[in-house]
């Protein structure tokens, strides 16, 4: 028993002269040195600065000695994060002590007691955040101590403390945030920072202002607290801006830049040197100030916010990226609506219908658009369309491009909310992260969050013949990146297939999609003809508008770049009846344009590039036309196409099923009604056209529309048109339809000098 007590002592003894010696031995130089000077600059594609004063591992740094230090930073970090500092030896007995006592009454860690000295020694040594790092922690703390003054340990912390956004350090962190000196910082600038080292990457300005206010509250109140500062002093600091509103060195495209450290970080790619990215700064200060149009033209809507984002399809890379309408605003400012999650409304519809095209429903198919109730684990559910109106029985072409709701929770409701969410998963929404039945039928019209860039990726999927590639940061070539720019003659290149490359739906469904979005026609009955998606070459347009009000997106997709917008308020405030039309859609159009004038917009997939047939159905039915029907042409793939012959057309009268009788009856229409007859729809009678100035004739062009049952000639002034699109001059025109069957329509029109 003595032998067993007497080992254990020696044993005791030899650990407490070993930790004694390892306490002594003197600490590696290289530890303690100052870091390397700052080394890294992002480019964008062209090789314009976009940020400068970056060390090789992606971190700002800058060093100075205690004594340049501003007093308010030593007070302030002191009082924060280790007010015992002056008297402990590196562990602080009583904060361990407090520290185990709140977070087993709390269930979890609250508090990790952790001195500026084993802060330090974590920074210095790598030690992970757990029970082993912690004792290790410890160790090099008391090591610390024992080689260092309570000087040279504030030193060295204040010039290495994590403060946010690639910050290592108070000097690095004051010129980013605030373009100040740290000898030369404010009450409330000082206690910002120290506010900062316990989480710097949520807490920080530009990640959440509210949580830097807060947390710039707390390090007042403790110093407050401690005799650092009086009462008026703290109601100053309190009421200082959090960011500084203007910066000398470059920083263009600041929610772009801060994304990339984060992605370079997480993906373990240290950035060094100059670093190109895919960005394309001259686009990007063209859709800042769309950005800025746009919220300014909507103020007196109860509009605060916009926001864009911009993908080059064959490869991915991102061209532009504005995440707020003004970075330094002393308001909500650094909220970045690129990778926000809020509501997308009707935005989610096309990968619903992509989805239900591969099972079997085409671009014909029938949905029922009138009453119905659906019962769900949470009551019963009654869809309603945005118009407040019921539309009978309308194709499946009509119902996507107009946006109505009921259909898209019919077929929701046929293929199950699960089905959905996981073609949505696989298009990359990944902030879809509750199970189907916590969205249920809503899922389909955008009851569940998502973020710009997600729907710009999984939109730019569709166009991609349905493969979903990840977006890129880097810039892949210079300057073509992939696809054609404006008057290049270059031809788009395949980007690099990674592992994350996979199928979200068929290319036949995708291009089907994209041939229904790009339609003006089919979205005559939602929209109207006077809308802001039509453009001078193919583009699949989807707006969409969250309940309430409070976000309205819009998607505009080509061949060469996908463009996606959102309009709101980052509060959640609800804007006053602001649509697609009024809201998102002007921003997607101006964008879209500005994005044209610097890259090829390029073609989009031809149904029959996909195998797709056409077949003439009749516009009501969706079954093969009979001389009776109005008529059109529709794509089906093999094997899809109508057998049966149009029943609802006799002797130029129509009668509906039994399943619309109901709706028929409310509406007016009986039992059969009229087919309607041959008429123009865009433009229409007295129109009154403006040319805008300084805009590219081939953007300011008018789209000649009609209902018709096949190919209609146009006239103007009694000259034929070889195109469903007139540039204008001014002057009154008579514009002449001329149907398949000799019908004739007009309207008259006047284009203002």
């Amino acid at each position: 028993m003595k032998k067993g007590v007497k080992a254990v002592a020696i044993g005791f003894a030899g650990v407490l002269l070993g930790f004694g010696t390892w306490i002594l031995l003197p600490l590696p130089r290289e530890l303690t040195a100052p870091p390397a000077a700052p080394s890294l600059t992002l480019l964008d594609r062209h090789g314009l600065p976009l940020r400068t004063a970056r060390t090789a591992d992606g971190n700002f740094v800058q060093w100075i000695t205690l004594e340049q230090f501003d007093p308010q930073i030593i007070q302030a970090f002191v009082a924060v994060e280790d007010r015992r500092f002056y008297t402990h030896s590196g562990v602080d007995a009583r904060g361990i002590a407090r520290a185990m006592r709140d977070n087993i009454r709390a269930g979890h860690v609250v508090s990790g007691a952790s001195t500026i000295t084993m802060q330090l020694a974590r920074i210095l040594a790598q030690h992970t955040r757990s029970v082993r790092g912690k004792l290790l922690q410890m160790l090099w703390a008391w090591r610390l101590e024992a080689h260092l003054t309570k000087q040279q340990i504030l030193e060295q912390y204040l010039n290495r403390v994590p403060l946010g956004e690639g910050a290592l350090g108070v000097p690095a962190a004051a010129a980013l945030y605030f373009e100040a000196s740290p000898t030369q910082l404010s009450l409330g600038q000082a206690a910002l920072l120290a506010g900062l080292a316990r989480a710097p990457s949520v807490d920080n300005p530009f990640a959440s202002l509210e949580r830097a206010r807060a947390r710039r509250d707390v390090a007042l109140r403790r110093m407050s607290a401690q005799g650092y500062a009086n009462a008026a002093d703290i109601e100053r600091a309190g009421q200082e801006p959090l960011v500084a509103r203007e910066r000398r060195n470059p920083f263009f495209a600041p929610h772009y830049t801060a994304r990339v450290v984060r992605w370079a970080d997480t993906e373990g790619r240290p950035l060094d040197g100059t670093v190109r990215t895919s960005l394309d700064l001259d686009l990007q200060a063209a859709i800042e100030g769309e950005v800025r149009h746009t919220v300014e033209v909507l103020r007196d809507r109860g509009v605060a916010h916009a926001a864009a984002v911009v993908l080059s399809n064959a490869t991915g890379e991102i061209l532009a990226w504005v995440g707020s309408p003004d970075f330094w605003a002393d308001t909500s400012g650094q909220v970045d609506m690129v990778i926000s999650p809020r509501q997308p409304g009707s935005a989610l519809k096309p990968f619903l219908y992509a989805m239900a095209f591969e099972r079997g429903v085409t671009p014909a198919t029938i949905l029922a658009d009138v009453p119905r109730t659906y019962q769900t684990s949470i009551g019963p559910y009654r869809p309603r369309n945005y118009d407040r109106r019921f539309h009978g029985p309308v194709r499946a072409r009509e119902a996507l491009a107009s946006s109505f709701n009921v259909p898209a929770v019919e077929l929701t409701e046929r293929f199950g909310a699960a089905a959905l969410l996981e073609t949505l998963h696989r298009a990359g929404f990944t902030t879809l992260d509750r199970p189907a039945e916590h969205y249920g039928l809503g899922l389909a019209l955008g009851n569940g969050d998502v973020t710009l860039l997600e729907l710009a990726n999984a939109y730019r999927a569709l166009a991609n013949g349905g493969e979903w590639r990840p977006y890129q940061w880097r810039a892949r070539s210079f300057p073509l990146s992939g696809f054609p720019e404006r008057g290049s003659g270059g031809e788009a290149g395949n980007p690099e297939r990674g592992d994350n490359t996979h199928r979200v739906v068929s290319r036949a469904a995708a291009a089907l999609v994209l041939d229904i979005l790009e339609d003006p026609v089919a979205r005559l009955p939602g929209f109207g003809s006077d809308t802001p998606f039509e453009f001078a070459f193919p583009a699949a347009v989807k707006t969409g508008t969250s309940r309430h009000f409070t976000d309205n997106w819009a998607v505009a997709v080509t061949g060469g770049f996908t463009v996606a917008v959102w309009v709101g308020n980052f509060s959640g405030q609800p804007m006053k009846q602001v649509s697609g039309i009024t809201g998102a859609g002007p921003l997607l159009h101006r964008a879209v344009l500005a994005v044209a004038q610097r890259y090829e917009p390029g073609a989009l997939t031809e149904p029959r590039a996909v195998g797709a047939v056409p077949v003439r159905i009749c516009r009501l039915s969706g079954l093969r036309a009979v001389p009776d029907c109005p008529s059109m042409t529709e794509w089906f793939l093999p094997g899809t196409e109508p057998v049966l012959a149009c029943d609802w057309h006799r002797n130029g009268r129509v009668a509906l099923p039994a399943m619309f009788a109901e709706w028929a009856g409310e509406n007016g229409i009986g039992a059969s009604a009229s087919v309607a007859g041959f008429r123009i729809v865009a433009p229409l009678d007295g129109d009154v056209y403006h040319i805008p100035p300084n805009v590219n004739p081939r953007y300011a062009t008018i789209a000649l529309r009609a209902e018709a049952s096949g190919p209609v000639r146009w006239l103007i002034d009694g000259r034929e048109m070889r195109t469903e699109r007139w540039t204008p001059v001014p002057g009154r025109h008579e514009i002449r339809a001329v149907s398949p069957v000799g019908d004739t329509a007009s309207v008259r029109i006047e284009v203002a000098p």
